[in-house]
């Protein structure tokens, strides 16, 4: 017994000092964890304002619209006006104030309507309650409460309303509430009424006029630059797809890096149907400005979205080829790479073309029809290959044709996908208004014109529009539909013949 317990004594001890070392060690390494962490948060800090500076911007602002409206505590004749009251100018600015100007403009019109509502319907709701007398007035009043309650809270389940009135249904619920209980308690409930609308209409407009006066972000541009950036991306990405894993020779120059990571920001596209909702839903509530009017046509940018995502579908599907374990081709005719490689870079000059016409609110280019074109005769070429019966098709086994018939299949519907982004991307110009291209002769034309110009010739020359050479969605359906057509289509609407080169 003497030995177990000696034992015991000793395996005490040993648990003590190692306590002691743990504790030890963990207060040795506290202050180069504290340091480790306070420069990871400064890190992470940094790396937020470097990405969008308008963050850093934005936090100022609140800070400024925060500071002002606090001065109705400071100053005595402002708290006397509004007393105790003057907390909701303070709360109205912290919930109403948004990063984009459309975001706090719908937050305070739906906070001030739906406070001036549910206040009226609550003064009302108790007088009607106090025409019952001291018995029956709590119970009418907690009728008109749960009536009210509940039809809100049913109706904020409509999508429509869910999208832009939610925060004003919920506010009104709020209000109502607030005023017709309180009136219960209260003599003076048109008054207590009248202070809680006059500081959120405060607190709206302060907000509004600093977040629109001072570096404003508008949602409607941001929803613009996200669109015409995720066609970019689209395009980046089959450029890649066409020069790195088709490995040909006539695409246009690798990137600087050469590594696939490059071309993977098309993985955003994916998930932005969410923040294109949102923005278009905040962009409505925006007032024109610049070159986006008050009606500016939100609900095509969001189609445009949805045909976007649909092609980073199919492209999805293309980068499992980069992956090692995917099986690929083990012979790949050169017949079909050249027809894959054309589909993949045609494509992608698409796309990048109209994506730059976007974000510069110009129409498309003629080249944009051009390069749809050469897609499409691609895709025709390849069609023909399989047809023809050559050796490879009689030879190939199944397991070496189904990758080549699938990555044939995505790129032909990625084609597709391009055209009709194309006709969706001409549609918004139409109805945005955007710009028309200036239509530029060539040299060509230049060196083969006489001396004896005509005044019609010499405007053409010196680059002047010609709204009246436009390619309509009728026209750009029969180029597309026409394989064999050429780079170059002549509009003979106009009073002289003008070429059009890419």
């Amino acid at each position: 017994m003497g030995f177990i317990t000696n034992d015991h004594v000793i395996s005490h001890d040993d648990d003590k000092t190692s306590l002691v070392s743990r504790v030890w060690c963990w207060l040795h390494h506290l202050p180069k964890r504290l340091v480790a962490k306070v420069v990871g948060i400064a890190t992470m800090m940094r790396n937020l304002a470097r990405d969008d500076p308008r963050r850093v911007i934005h936090s100022f602002k609140v800070g400024l619209a925060i500071t002002l409206v606090s001065l109705f505590y400071y100053f005595q004749p402002l708290y006397n006006s509004f007393g105790v009251s003057a907390m909701w100018v303070v709360m109205t600015v912290v919930v109403v104030f948004e990063f984009t100007v459309g975001a706090t403009l719908g937050k305070g019109l739906n906070r001030a309507l739906a406070t001036s509502l549910a206040g009226a319907l609550g003064v009302g709701a108790h007088h009607l309650a106090s025409l019952c007398g001291k018995i029956g007035e709590p119970v009418l009043i907690g009728l008109f409460v749960y009536i009210f309650a509940a039809a809100s809270t049913f109706m904020r389940f409509f999508p429509k309303i869910k999208a832009r009135y939610d925060y004003g249904f919920l506010i009104s619920i709020l209000t109502f509430s607030f005023v017709s209980i309180s009136g219960y308690r209260a003599d003076e409930i048109v008054e207590l009424a009248h202070k809680r609308l006059s500081t959120i209409a405060i607190g709206g407009s302060v907000s509004l006029l600093i977040n629109s006066l001072i570096f404003p972000v508008w949602a409607g541009e941001e929803l613009h630059r996200s669109v015409a950036t995720n066609m970019e991306k689209l395009g980046l990405f089959l450029e890649g797809f066409g020069t790195i894993y088709l490995k040909s020779s006539e695409g246009e120059v690798k990137s600087k890096d050469g590594n696939k990571t490059s071309f993977q920001g098309y993985k955003s596209v994916l998930n932005s149907k969410n923040v294109e909702d949102t923005m278009a839903n905040f962009a409505r509530w925006e007032p024109g400005h610049g070159r986006f009017r008050y009606h500016h046509p939100w609900n095509q940018y969001l189609k445009l979205g949805g045909l976007v995502r649909q092609c980073a579908y199919r492209i999805d599907a293309l980068n499992a080829y980069f992956d090692p374990q995917t099986q690929k081709p083990q012979k790949f005719p050169e017949e079909i790479r050249e027809a894959c490689t054309k589909i993949s870079l045609e494509s992608s000059k698409t796309l990048k073309e109209l994506g730059s016409s976007i974000r510069k609110m110009t129409y498309p280019s003629t080249s944009v029809n051009a390069h749809i074109v050469s897609s499409k005769a691609a895709v025709k070429s390849f069609k023909t290959f399989l047809k023809s019966g050559s050796s490879y098709n009689q030879n190939a086994e199944l397991l070496q044709i189904i990758p080549i018939a699938t990555l044939a299949s995505l790129l032909i519907d990625i084609v597709d996908c391009t055209e009709k982004i194309a006709e969706s991307t001409y549609d918004l110009a139409i109805l945005a208004h955007f710009k028309k291209a200036k239509i530029k002769e060539t040299n060509v034309v230049e060196k083969s014109k006489p001396e004896n110009v005509t005044k019609h010739e010499a405007v053409t020359n010196n680059h002047v529009d010609c709204p009246q050479v436009v390619i309509t969605i009728a026209e750009l359906t029969l180029i597309t539909s026409n394989s064999s057509a050429q780079g170059n289509y002549v509009d003979a609407k106009s009073d002289g013949q003008h070429t059009l080169d890419d």
